[in-house]
């Protein structure tokens, strides 16, 4: 890849990564700084990746950061968990896309992470399976159960409209 592919490589997914990652996470600062991380790694490798595998490698890259980071906030927010008290759910939304906000939080992490490359994204089931290390049956499952559990929390539509 060369200098003028890679620059092309940051206008063209940079966002598309960004919220990915948000969507994941929800935390602007930590998406920002995985998505730098990723474009930095992506460029220390950028003489053998093949312009045309650029995007799948990216989101790739992208992915492992974020589990690696969520694994690492993890460990840091145990001892904060303890002291921290139980607080009680509002679930008094104004819109449908703050319910899928939170409904996207309470899902386990890989099921919110192929959901999102899904449904937001637009990624087959074959490009998530590479992004995630996932094979294609392990993506469809995941998406499925990720899509119940939502419906399941969202409930009817009659009460949130």
């Amino acid at each position: 890849m060369t200098t003028a592919e890679y620059n092309k490589c940051v206008n063209n997914y940079s966002d598309g990564v960004y919220r990915f990652i948000l969507k994941n996470i929800g935390d602007e600062e930590r998406a920002r700084d995985i998505v730098q991380d990723s474009f930095f790694k992506m460029w220390e490798k950028a003489g053998d990746i093949a312009s045309e595998k650029a995007k799948s490698y990216l989101f790739t890259t992208a992915y492992h950061t974020m589990i690696d980071d969520i694994r690492r906030q993890k460990r840091t927010s145990r001892l904060d968990d303890a002291v921290m008290p139980e607080l009680t759910v509002d679930h008094s939304f104004n819109d449908l896309q703050e319910i899928l906000s939170v409904a996207l939080t309470r899902l386990p992490d890989i099921q919110k992470s192929v959901i999102t490359l899904r449904d937001y994204e637009g990624y087959s089931y074959e490009e998530i399976g590479k992004i995630t290390g996932l094979n294609e049956s392990q993506v469809k499952v995941y998406i499925y159960r990720a899509r119940v559990s939502l419906k399941n929390y969202i409930g009817s539509l009659d009460i949130v409209l």
